[in-house]
């Protein structure tokens, strides 16, 4: 063992007082904290303060995945990557590392109906949860719905902080539903806010040239476009809808089964 990883494991030592000092300020525990002197050299501090960092990590990330409203998604390890007949796995897997995270950077998810852009977003934003933060999950009808419901500019201020908050926003869906240019202002507004701040994961089954479509009458289109491919990573998928696949799979099982029921 070199003298510079002896220096480094003293210093990361439970009972440095240091340490210990730097710990307890963490947690909030003053009490204790003014009482350090005293019971600086007790064998049960290092044990007190590991118990509360714990429980409280614990209790962060059930707080973290709660709020974070993924619902149920099948993991990435599932995921059949010969399935899409376009797929760059190499961004793929470069995206799934997480590093546009740090960056403030963007993903956009585009492609068909059941290629898998969902189980990807949800797959990010579970990662961004077990990595320490902050998650939302959302479509953007639901999102863009509840935005617009609002009826005083205030209203609108202290939602629009909903969306703006979390460390990962994750848009579903957008383009699936036809948008008003009412839609595509308040969508404006919550990527202008999040703008180089804070990253977006969105998920669209139209390309942007289409985009103008979803938002009929918009003027914001452009900019909106603008804003959330900065420093983005677009992931192109294409291929026949997996779900479809799944279901001739399922409908041929059971085809067999019924003859194999028939003839026994």
């Amino acid at each position: 063992m070199t003298t510079k990883t002896v220096t480094r494991k003293k210093r990361e030592s439970p009972k440095d007082p240091e340490r210990i000092e730097e710990r307890l300020k963490k947690l909030g525990l003053y009490g204790v904290l003014s009482h350090l002197e005293a019971i600086a050299e007790e064998a049960w501090l290092p044990g007190l303060i590991e118990m509360e960092e714990e429980e409280r990590g614990r209790r962060s990330l059930e707080r973290r995945i709660r709020n974070a409203k993924l619902g149920a998604f099948k993991p990435m390890v599932d995921f059949d990557w010969g399935w899409p007949s376009k797929l760059d796995r190499n961004l793929m897997e470069d995206v799934l590392d997480m590093e546009f995270l740090a960056e403030a950077a963007n993903v956009v998810l585009a492609g068909p109906n059941g290629v898998g852009k969902t189980m990807i977003a949800k797959n990010l934003g579970h990662r961004a949860v077990m990595a320490g933060h902050t998650v939302l999950f959302t479509t953007a009808s639901e999102l863009l719905n509840d935005l617009a419901a609002q009826e005083t500019g205030r209203q609108l201020t202290l939602r629009l902080r909903r969306y703006v908050r979390p460390s990962l926003l994750l848009i579903d869906e957008v383009g699936y539903l036809a948008s008003t240019s009412r839609h595509a202002d308040l969508l404006f507004e919550v990527v202008t806010r999040r703008y180089e701040a804070k990253s977006i994961v969105l998920t669209t089954n139209k390309p942007f040239t289409e985009w103008n479509e979803v938002f009929e009458g918009s003027a914001c289109v452009v900019s909106l476009v603008d804003r959330l491919v900065h420093r983005a990573e677009i992931i192109q998928i294409e291929g026949e809808s997996y779900r479809l696949k799944e279901a001739r799979e399922r409908a041929a099982t059971k085809a067999k089964q019924r003859k194999r029921r028939k003839t026994s």
